[in-house]
């Protein structure tokens, strides 16, 4: 078998997570953040959309975390993402992690919108 090292180029993969903060590049963020080629910085959540249509062109996929369980993004958010060209994915934010770190890894233009899990 031959294993292939992963290299993260732009953005850094979620490590971990717990109650309210996530752990990327080895440093504890509290939630809600927003994470991708940029850096990693506090997020207002669903009433802060300035910072996630800041991307535009950046990204193909926004992944956003709904906390524990998978709940849908207000449709006005949506809309707008949308409209501006975004591939917007709303999951539970382990499963958002998880599938940011993949394509990362992959190379893809992703961020990610993370709400704290409980």
């Amino acid at each position: 078998m031959r294993l292939n090292e992963v290299v993260y180029t732009d953005a850094q993969p979620i490590e971990g997570y717990g109650p309210g903060f996530f752990r990327i590049g080895g440093e504890k963020h509290a939630a809600p953040l927003l994470t991708g080629y940029k850096g990693t910085a506090p997020w207002g959540g669903y009433d802060d959309a300035d910072p996630l249509l800041a991307l535009e062109g950046a990204v193909d996929v926004l992944f956003i975390g709904t906390g524990d369980d998978i709940a849908h993004i207000p449709s006005g958010l949506r809309t707008v993402l949308e409209a501006r060209g975004f591939g917007v994915e709303a999951m539970s934010s382990p499963a958002a992690c998880r599938t940011y770190n993949v394509l990362l890894s992959e190379g893809r233009r992703v961020a990610l919108a993370l709400l704290p899990t409980g």
